[in-house]
Parts: structure tokens; C-alpha cells; sequence
């Protein structure tokens, strides 16, 4: 049963695809969160990976845009999920950092493994990966003793089978 002011089309989508007043709205439909990323966002982005302090008014003057017009293309960026977070990386005066690459048995999803090692406090940053190896985390430690002891407890975890760890030395 159609009510008054419905077209009886189904979804607000396909109702909006069939009445030509309102393809616009359609269009919007087909996008949602789809956010082609020309290069002024890539500008912004590579930006805000260097200074993610910088202000919608220093990033303008940089790439010659409007404060108003960034702070726009900055929430694009936001909603549509190509920027997911801002965040401030602590750079260790002294320490230790690691680089492990960990096989995951076949048996068990990925995914699952990436998730419980985020929730190790010295692991920075877990990369799912192609290759000999499933998984590479950095993690980063006051000393080499309590980089080994996030390692035991990574070999531990249900899921992984090998691990093949390299201390960094220095970074550039």
C-alpha cells in the first residue's frame, strides 16, 4: 500500500533514482563514505603526518587555500575514514625499539591475533602482511628487558606459531 506523498519506488534511494527532482540525494546515496582523494588532500595529509598541530590556517597559507576551505576538506577527510585519527608519536630520548615479524596458524583469522596484540602496551603499531610472515609489530621498550618481555608474552599469545625479531639499531 502506497501512502500519500510515497512513490511506492522501495528505498529512499531507489525512489530518489526514479523522481529527477531529487538526484542529487541519489547521488549521495552511491557515495556513502567513498571519498576520492585528489592531490590538495594529499597535500593536507602529508601536512598533518609531519605536524599534526599545524593549524586550518598555516595548512592553507601552505597549499594556498582558505582556513574555511581546509577545515572542510580536513572533516571530509575525517568522515569518509581516509584520516582515522590524530595523534602524537613519543619519541624515546633513550630505549628500545624492535621489529617482529609473527606466522599466525592457519586455523585462526588474522585478524584476530592483530587485535590482541594492539592491547600490549609496548606494541606501537601492528601491520598485517604478505610474505613468509602474517604480522609485523613494532614495539618499543625503556630497555632491552622489557622488549623481550613483550616478545614472550607475543609468543604466548593463542594464534601465533614463529616469530623473527630484529632490534633497531637507529633510525633516520
Amino acid at each position: 500500500m502506497v501512502r500519500k506523498g510515497e512513490t511506492g519506488y522501495g528505498n529512499r534511494c531507489e525512489s530518489a533514482a526514479k523522481r529527477s527532482e531529487t538526484v542529487k540525494f541519489f547521488r549521495n546515496c552511491n557515495t556513502v563514505g567513498v571519498k576520492k582523494v585528489d592531490n590538495t588532500d594529499k597535500e593536507i595529509i602529508e601536512i598533518l603526518k609531519h605536524d599534526g598541530r599545524a593549524t586550518y590556517s598555516d595548512i592553507g597559507k601552505r597549499i594556498g587555500l582558505s582556513e574555511g576551505a581546509v577545515r572542510k576538506r580536513i572533516k571530509a577527510l575525517v568522515d569518509s575514514g581516509t584520516i582515522q585519527r590524530f595523534t602524537v608519536k613519543v619519541g624515546l630520548t633513550e630505549g628500545t625499539e624492535a621489529i617482529a615479524l609473527l606466522s599466525v596458524d592457519p586455523s585462526l583469522p588474522t585478524s584476530d591475533v592483530s587485535k590482541a596484540l594492539k592491547q600490549f602496551s609496548n606494541v606501537e603499531t601492528v601491520y598485517e602482511i604478505t610474505g613468509e610472515y602474517d604480522i609485523a609489530v613494532t614495539i618499543s621498550g625503556l630497555n632491552i628487558t622489557e622488549v623481550n618481555d613483550c616478545l614472550e608474552k607475543i609468543r604466548r599469545l593463542t594464534g601465533v606459531s614463529n616469530t623473527n625479531t630484529m632490534i633497531i639499531l637507529r633510525s633516520w
